[in-house]
């Protein structure tokens, strides 16, 4: 074993002349193992919720979205597009005419965006994971319904278990002229709602209905707005989205679904790594703790250091002997943290222990998912704040060291 090892490790475990050595060293260990516990509790939480929201917005956001460069519609009863229909790798090929509304209920008004879908929307599994309140249903017996967003149904007050509820659905007339009824210049239909569902303010202003209730409220008997592909399980999506973009020209934009909800990407991402900068600086502080622990110990062992650098030990073996203090302090806290991190995490997978407020939500407890990449790097960072830490501190037990031979 290392000379500076072996010594460190005595120190480490031995009874100081001064007690509050021991104190300081401890509520260094008590830091470092807070930050790192929390460090891994807070990001698997941050994976949990991006794990959460990316799964729900999954059911909106399809694999792959086409849409025209120019103009809001296009003509989708090409031959490549009716050839991709029958494309064996694609599980859902959905036909969606998307325009903004006027809704009315009661008497109250709002703004919203009717997102008319065909039948292969309706594939999707996980649809009724998002209801918050009645069924995902656009048609029954010939006859059309609407599911809603959470926004629309708080705005107007919309009550889905009521039979005679109607929701009025407003469009500006194509070609409309001035008329002396501003009524008149509106395409008017009611429908009933269904069902609410509830992902994030991005998607909950929307009213989504069949397409053929789209198509009679917008006039609009061939174009789509948009079509959303789905995959099979195993497809290469990223080779898929280059041999479309490769047949389909320069007219039409081919967005995966990290390209279609950039903003989000973008917002979890520096959210995650705000969180995780500011605990760094609560572990820096933490294992800075320790440049005093060992100063104080330096103090405490200068008649140990005087007799070692008498036996014939150089400047390096002192330093080593508070580097390696330092290490085994901010590493055991480190290692125990990440342990009982862990152990939470765990057991907020299993068992909920925290759950979340407030009505409405999609899930009841906090979400935790783990990765081996989270223990990696609050491993890695508390090991490159200790070197730099412990350095320091070593670098200072060797000043004055002709002084302490002196003393001896």
């Amino acid at each position: 074993m290392n000379t500076s090892v072996y010594i460190a490790k005595r120190y480490l475990f031995s009874r100081k002349k001064v007690h509050a050595i021991n104190i300081i060293s401890g509520i260094s260990m008590l830091g470092v193992f807070v930050g790192s516990a929390a460090l891994i509790i807070i990001l698997s939480v941050f994976n949990g919720f991006e794990k959460v929201i990316l799964s729900l917005y999954s059911n909106f956001s399809p694999e792959l979205k086409i849409e025209a460069k120019l103009g809001k519609t296009f003509n989708p009863d090409t031959t490549y597009f009716t050839n991709l229909q029958k494309d064996e790798r694609i599980f859902s090929y959905t036909q969606v005419l998307q325009e903004k509304v006027l809704l009315r209920y009661g008497n109250k008004q709002f703004i919203g965006t009717l997102k008319g879908v065909s039948n292969s929307f309706l594939k999707n599994t996980q649809l009724d994971s998002t209801i918050m309140a009645g069924s995902f249903t656009l048609m029954m017996d010939g006859r059309d319904f609407a599911v809603i967003g959470t926004t629309i149904q708080s705005s107007l007050g919309v009550n889905i278990y009521d039979p005679n509820a109607n929701l009025q659905i407003y469009s500006p007339r194509r070609n409309a002229t001035a008329a002396a009824n501003p009524l008149n210049e509106f395409v008017v239909r009611n429908i009933t709602p269904s069902g609410v569902f509830g992902i994030q303010q991005d998607f909950d202003d929307i009213v989504v209905t069949s397409l053929s209730f789209a198509r009679d409220l917008l006039d609009e008997p061939k174009q789509v707005s948009s079509l959303e592909l789905n995959f099979k399980k195993g497809t290469n999506i990223n080779k898929v989205q280059q041999d479309i973009e490769q047949h389909i020209g320069k007219q039409f934009y081919i967005k995966s679904r990290m390209q279609q909800n950039t903003e989000l990407y973008k917002t979890l991402n520096y959210e995650r790594w705000s969180v995780f900068m500011i605990l760094t600086f609560v572990l820096i502080i933490a294992v800075f703790n320790i440049i005093g622990s060992l100063t104080m110990l330096v103090i405490d062992k200068r008649k140990d250091i005087a007799i070692l650098t008498s036996l014939g030990a150089g400047k390096k073996l002192i330093q080593g002997i508070f580097f390696f203090e330092g290490m085994m302090i901010s590493v055991a806290g480190c290692v125990a943290g990440i342990i009982v991190g862990l152990m939470f995490c765990i057991l907020q997978q299993q068992y909920g222990l925290i759950r979340m407020g407030g009505a409405l939500t999609v899930i009841d407890a906090y979400p935790v998912d783990l990765k081996v990449s989270d223990f990696g790097l609050v491993f890695l960072t508390v090991l490159i704040i200790a070197v730099i830490a412990s350095g320091i501190s070593a670098r200072l037990s060797v000043k004055g060291l002709s002084e302490i031979k002196q003393d001896l």
